[in-house]
């Protein structure tokens, strides 16, 4: 029952969204059925009967509600000037809350600027007193008249406020969906060009000393094209929409057991990969998962483009509560004004999303190059619970 409410809820904000003036008319309607009240009520035979065209002209205070967002302080003069031909000339039924004056207060508050919201107030500051000098002479209603125009200004300056933080909030998810996608993205196309360079720059070579090598280059050459393409669909589908026919798949990103596959690409490109794995080893989440495949490639790709290096050695060590990720090799080390470069800019801001952290410098014994992560991860008991 609740999801059947909430759903028909959501589908009538996004109406209203894509349709503000339906909206706004249906504003009028619901105000002119609360002032349509007092005229069908039995009233007491001292007042005033309620005639039609009484009626008639309390619907005019009503209309102009229906441009309240293209003009709103046009449509308040208008509203005050028919209450103050409602007043002068037939002098109806009253009403127990200004209805139309709060509404367009509200609106204002919520949508026009600080100049027309000063205008608004210093123009209420006057017309208040005399409308109920006017009404009653009362002390009384000008209490009640001044609270009720204060809370519907406030009501609106709270909506406001609250679009203001939304917008802010989706342009923020928006920035860090464009900077998970950039990262995404260089991460792929990065690790399979450099291995791809690497490839071509040997394969030259190896045909004139080697052809049953140069024929490994180009197959090699071609698988890490056809990984890095299979690869950019699968993240490309899982942004997509829709479910067209012919659509890309929406296939989960690669995780640890895509290592692998991963470390024998590397493998042709020369390279010598040592992989091993310390502690108790367990299933991890899925965006844990990839956030480790994604770290070791592109510390795989910085070995590859810029280490010059022999070896490379990969550890996982799994603790109670974290995983160690550790990736070195034995090439040239950091260089003097490199600086970090978006590839290790990239390993931080993924180890810092899990909440964990990333260190990178001169390997053991002064050589080569490290990259050290820790990555919170569940222990073992509470995955077992969870499970």
């Amino acid at each position: 029952m609740r999801r059947g409410v909430r759903g028909w809820w959501e589908r009538g904000r996004a109406l209203g969204a894509a349709n503000p003036l339906i909206v706004d008319i249906g504003i009028a309607l619901l105000v002119q059925a609360a002032m349509t009240m007092p005229f069908v009520v039995p009233r007491p035979p001292e007042l005033e009967p309620a005639t039609w065209p009484a009626y008639g002209l309390s619907a005019l205070t009503v209309v102009p509600l229906v441009w309240r967002r293209r003009a709103p302080v046009a449509v308040l003069l208008a509203i005050l000037a028919a209450n103050a031909l409602y007043r002068l000339t037939l002098d109806g039924p009253g009403q127990p809350l200004p209805y139309t004056g709060l509404v367009i207060v509200y609106t204002i508050a919520a949508l026009s600027s600080p100049r027309k919201r000063l205008a608004t107030g210093l123009l209420l500051l006057v017309a208040v007193p005399v409308g109920v000098w006017l009404n009653t002479r009362s002390a009384r209603e000008l209490t009640f008249s001044v609270f009720v125009f204060a809370a519907a200004y406030v009501f609106g300056r709270l909506t406001d406020a609250r679009q203001r933080a939304n917008r802010v909030e989706a342009e923020q998810a928006a920035a860090r969906e464009r900077a998970r996608i950039a990262r995404e993205m260089h991460d792929i196309l990065s690790h399979a060009v450099s291995l791809m360079i690497v490839q071509a720059e040997a394969g030259p070579v190896a045909v004139r000393t080697a052809p049953e090598r140069a024929e490994a280059a180009f197959d090699a050459i071609s698988e890490t094209g056809r990984d890095a393409m299979t690869q950019l669909r699968r993240m490309l589908g899982v942004l997509r929409e829709d479910d067209a026919p012919g659509g890309a798949p929406r296939e989960p990103q690669p995780g640890l057991a895509d290592l692998p596959d991963l470390l024998d690409r590397v493998r042709a490109s020369g390279l010598e990969v040592v992989y091993g794995t310390a502690g108790r080893t367990r299933p991890l989440p899925d965006a844990t998962g990839a956030t480790v495949f994604r770290i070791v490639q592109e510390a795989l790709t910085n070995t590859v483009r810029h280490a010059a290096a022999r070896t490379v050695s990969i550890q996982l060590t799994y603790g109670e509560s974290d995983l160690c990720i550790e990736v070195a090799d034995d090439g040239r080390g950091p260089q003097p004004g490199s600086g970090g470069g978006h590839g290790l800019v990239g390993i931080r801001e993924r180890a810092a999303a899990h909440g964990g952290t990333a260190v990178t410098g001169q390997g053991p014994d002064g050589r080569g190059f490290q990259v050290q992560v820790r990555i919170p991860v569940p222990s073992p008991s509470v995955a077992e619970v969870a499970r």
